[in-house]
């Protein structure tokens, strides 16, 4: 892929990946999420995201919202344990508005307190309906415990009594250390004249008042094994099970890439939908998931089940996992394996939206630029013994622990 790059004096990093389409994909990909947050900060990052929306020094929140939707556009954001971007979809011929009004947004927000009292609720809205949603919530809740004292375990909303104490000044506080040119990278997918985009990009004012900061150490390994269970009243259990994985750099994430679309991956065959949902009927849904942080990493098994059939889902569950520890591949199931998981990521990155997200924050976190071609190489490379050699780290019986909402 022939990627455009650029930094500018101050810091601040431009990828563009050209592309005949009129619409573009851009956006303001900023290093500071969860993780950054301070002890007394928990939903902090989330809710600088949200502010950053609500006047600057040159716009009226009415003024941000109008500048790209009543284009046409469509504007938004979200944060993550890493990081927060703030992006937007347009035709082309407007791009500089869309640049104008990102780095507005990101580099001169005012944080109005009228606006920040206002924002409290919805946010607080935002967390109550999450916590009605056992399915979702219990994955903040499993990260919690696998990074227990460390900020990556916190839950990405904060919670109702902490929001209600932030203020204008609290937003000022974070944003200073963190939304800073060097520690961001602004994204273009898109029919755009990269010249034109690094000189509108030179063109724009930034404030002297930041402080650059470090993040926190590296989370420390989790506890052994161990099994929890809350008691939520729901009118079924939600189970999952986690433990610690592999950091965005391991080269050992491929095949564990791999062998999380073999276990619980999207697709209907994937060996624990076959195991719990086709031969026994127990859940309606099953799957797992990884996730790769920049120093470490996690992996996860949840479900949905009836109260009495828990055990026999995690007797099942723990026989599909052993399997892969104590047999091998066979050369067919292998290629199988691989053809089913690139043919996944060729349709994912077909999605220019989220293809534009994706490689805005693997530049973000790791300078390197995405290429669909170089992970087919990766998960071509994999070998029945890498994946078995995989299997028997992250799926051992004393590295999972088990969380359980009946």
């Amino acid at each position: 892929m022939n990627y455009n790059t650029y930094q500018l004096e101050n810091g601040l990093r431009v990828i563009h990946l050209p592309s005949e389409s009129k619409v573009i994909y851009c956006g303001l990909a900023v290093k500071a999420g969860t993780r950054d947050e301070q002890p007394d900060e928990e939903g902090l990052a989330h809710f600088c995201e949200h502010l950053s929306f609500k006047g600057t020094t040159r716009r009226s929140a009415m003024q941000i919202i109008n500048a790209i939707e009543g284009l046409g556009g469509e504007f938004n954001a979200f944060t993550n344990k890493e990081d927060t971007i703030f992006y937007c979809a347009i035709q082309s011929k407007y791009f500089h508005k869309a640049v104008d009004v990102l780095t507005d947004i990101a580099f001169h927000s005012v944080y109005p307190q009228h606006e920040v009292e206002k924002e409290r609720e919805v946010v607080c809205d935002e967390i109550e309906s999450y916590e009605d949603s056992p399915a979702e919530l219990i994955y903040d809740e499993i990260e919690n415990i696998l990074f227990e004292g460390h900020p990556l375990g916190h839950n990405i909303l904060g919670t109702s009594p902490q929001v209600r104490q932030y203020n204008s000044e609290d937003a000022h506080r974070f944003t200073n250390r963190h939304y800073r040119p060097d520690n961001c990278v602004f994204f273009v997918s898109g029919d755009i004249h990269f010249k034109s985009l690094i000189k509108r990009l030179q063109n724009i004012t930034i404030p002297s008042n930041l402080n650059k900061t470090e993040r926190p150490d590296n989370p420390a390994p989790h506890p052994a094994s161990r099994e929890i269970i809350r008691h939520r009243g729901t009118h079924q259990a939600n189970v999952i099970l986690g433990t610690l994985a592999y950091a965005a750099d391991n080269p050992q994430r491929w095949a564990l890439y791999l062998l999380n679309n073999i276990v619980g991956g999207p697709g209907l065959n994937s060996r624990l939908n076959l195991a719990l949902r086709e031969r026994n009927g127990l859940v309606y849904s099953v799957e797992s998931s990884m996730v790769c942080y920049s120093d470490t990493g996690s992996w996860c098994v949840y479900f949905g089940c009836d109260r009495t059939d828990v055990k026999r889902c995690l007797r099942l569950i723990r026989r599909e996992l052993d399997k892969l520890m104590q047999t091998p591949l066979s050369a067919s199931q292998l290629a199988k394996a691989k053809q089913q998981l690139q043919g996944q990521l060729a349709i994912a990155c077909d999605s220019r939206e989220q293809f534009a997200l994706d490689f805005a924050k693997n530049y973000l976190h790791s300078g390197k630029l995405r290429d669909l071609n170089d992970i087919m190489h990766h998960i071509d490379g994999l070998t029945a013994d890498d994946l078995q050699q995989t299997a028997r780290q992250i799926f051992a019986p004393d590295r999972l622990t088990t969380l359980i909402y009946d």
